[in-house]
């Protein structure tokens, strides 16, 4: 089981409720779960619900497992909501699924990224002053 980043990947939905959703097949122009994630495999998703049809509202982005065996996407782990941070209700009507890069996770990455560079120009700092010494 692998944590998969793969670009346009989207289905759509009809599940309601805070369970695991069974995906429809794959979007106009984007590849599906199947092809972009692959079975058992982890990936960042996002749910939300169509304008036409359900409360657009309504939208979830966490981290789910996809499965072949009946198409489906488990939400494992909500990470942000408009239900304050929990699992959303969904309602009746289509929703997009996609795979996401979420916020939170790039400004992790951003974040850390700065601190290395931080670091690296104090150790080459350092190097200079002890060279000096000498």
């Amino acid at each position: 089981m692998a944590l998969v980043f793969a670009d346009r990947v989207q289905e759509t939905s009809t599940t309601t409720g805070t369970g695991t959703f069974s995906l429809l097949g794959a979007s106009v122009g984007y590849q599906s779960f199947a092809s972009g994630v692959g079975n058992g495999n982890t990936c960042y998703y996002c749910i939300v619900g169509q304008l036409t049809s359900t409360d657009p509202s309504e939208w979830e982005v966490g981290l789910g497992t996809y499965t072949t065996s009946g198409s489906t996407l488990s939400r494992t782990t909500i990470l942000s909501s408009s239900n304050s941070g929990s699992a959303v209700n969904f309602s009746a009507g289509t929703k997009n699924v996609f795979v996401t890069f979420p916020a939170l996770w790039a400004q992790d990455t951003y974040r850390s990224e700065e601190h290395t560079s931080e670091l690296q120009s104090l150790a080459y700092l350092v190097c200079r002053l002890l060279l000096e010494k000498k």
